[in-house]
């Protein structure tokens, strides 16, 4: 649907406009005009023009009418109606840096971002360390937690495990257990890290 199209007292994601360009649509897809829609639903051509200029709401009924007449799932006429979504975007280089207990000169925990409104969100950080001189905390949490290596070596513990990490080698683990970097084997290291609570 065009700008021009969409009525003036109807904000863009509303119902009513949704409703109007999936008729549209597939109207068209179908290759039918107005008049034949009407027809095939029980409606007024007038009706028709309504509905498609999103000038009026239709009830259940007719919305079940129009999907019969197009062919489509009832759902089809409702899509795009719920597409406003929590996201978050981080360029290159950005995103907050986050200081953790026991985190030194050296290490760094770059937030990639989270989403605030998820019961169970997950926690994308970027960690790059550049020093091998501090020791290392091992971290517990509620959830699971997947590391993947982007650049240098380390052996990551996780319980009374030891895994050698390279470029590329990744890990899943449960985030109850104590983990964190054993032994930095070559500098500077970079992974990311996603934490889901």
């Amino acid at each position: 649907m065009t700008t021009e199209d969409m009525p003036l007292d109807q904000p863009a994601g509303s119902l009513e406009v949704v409703i109007a360009g999936q008729v549209k649509r597939y109207r068209h897809e179908a290759g039918i005009s107005a008049a034949e829609l009407a027809v095939r639903t029980g409606l007024s051509k007038a009706m028709v023009s309504k509905i498609e200029s999103a000038s009026t709401s239709c009830s259940l009924t007719t919305v079940q009418r129009l999907a019969q007449a197009l062919n489509v799932p009832v759902t089809a006429l409702f899509q795009g109606a719920d597409t406003e979504r929590e996201a978050t975007f981080t360029k290159a280089g950005e995103g907050s840096v986050t200081v953790r207990t026991g985190t030194r000169h050296g290490h760094e925990y770059r937030s990639l971002g989270a989403l605030k409104r998820r019961e169970n969100p997950i926690e994308p950080s970027l960690v790059t360390l550049t020093s091998a001189s501090d020791v290392f905390p091992l971290f517990q949490h509620p959830g699971t937690e997947f590391i993947y290596m982007l650049e240098g070596r380390m052996v990551y513990g996780h319980g009374s495990y030891e895994y050698e990490l390279a470029p590329g080698d990744s890990l899943v683990f449960e985030g109850e257990g104590p983990h964190g970097p054993l032994r930095l084997l070559e500098l500077p290291i970079r992974f990311l890290a996603v934490a889901a609570r």
